[in-house]
C-alpha cells in the first residue's frame, strides 16, 4: 500500500483539470467556477494518478477554500489534512488574512485548522460574491472562517 509520504502534493498542471474535476464530481463537490482559479489548484499525486485536490479563490486578503476531496481509495491516511495544510500554506504565500470555506458534510473536520463556524452573514463581501457562495452551494451549507492575520 502506498503511503501518504510517496504522494506528492504540488500546483496543478493544465492537463490535470479534467482528472480533479472527475475526483470532485466523485466526491460530489461542485466543479463549476474552478477554471479561473487553476493558478491555486492543488493536487495530490500518486505517480501520475491526481488523488486529490484543494483549491483557493482569493479575492485579496480574503480567500475561499473549496474542492478539497480525496479519492476513496486514499481517504482515511491523513492526505486530506496534508492537502488543507498546503492550502493553508498557499493561502500565507498570497498574504491571505483570512479563509472562508462552506461545507455541508465536513464541518467535523475544518476546526484542526482552527476554522470556526460562523453565520453566512459575516462571511467577506468580496468571498459572497464568488459563484461557489452565490449558486452552487446552498444556503444549508455551514461558512467558517480561519484568520491568519497575514493580510
Amino acid at each position: 500500500m502506498t503511503s501518504v509520504r510517496d504522494v506528492e502534493i504540488a500546483a496543478a498542471r493544465p492537463a490535470e483539470l479534467a482528472a480533479v474535476q472527475n475526483l470532485l464530481r466523485r466526491a460530489e463537490l461542485p466543479t463549476e467556477g474552478l477554471d479561473p482559479h487553476v493558478d491555486t489548484l492543488l493536487v495530490a499525486r500518486d505517480g501520475e494518478w491526481v488523488v486529490g485536490s484543494a483549491a483557493l479563490e482569493v479575492y485579496g486578503a480574503s480567500a475561499l477554500l473549496r474542492s478539497v476531496a480525496v479519492d476513496s481509495a486514499w481517504r482515511g491516511r491523513g492526505l486530506g489534512v496534508a492537502l488543507a495544510e498546503a492550502a493553508l500554506a498557499l493561502a500565507r504565500d498570497r498574504g491571505v488574512a483570512r479563509i472562508y470555506l462552506l461545507t455541508e458534510t465536513a464541518g467535523g473536520f475544518f476546526p484542526r485548522f482552527g476554522f470556526r463556524a460562523i453565520p453566512r452573514t459575516e462571511v467577506g463581501p468580496e468571498v459572497q460574491r464568488s459563484e461557489e457562495f452565490t449558486s452552487l452551494c446552498p444556503e444549508s451549507c455551514l461558512a467558517m472562517v480561519l484568520e491568519l492575520g497575514t493580510g
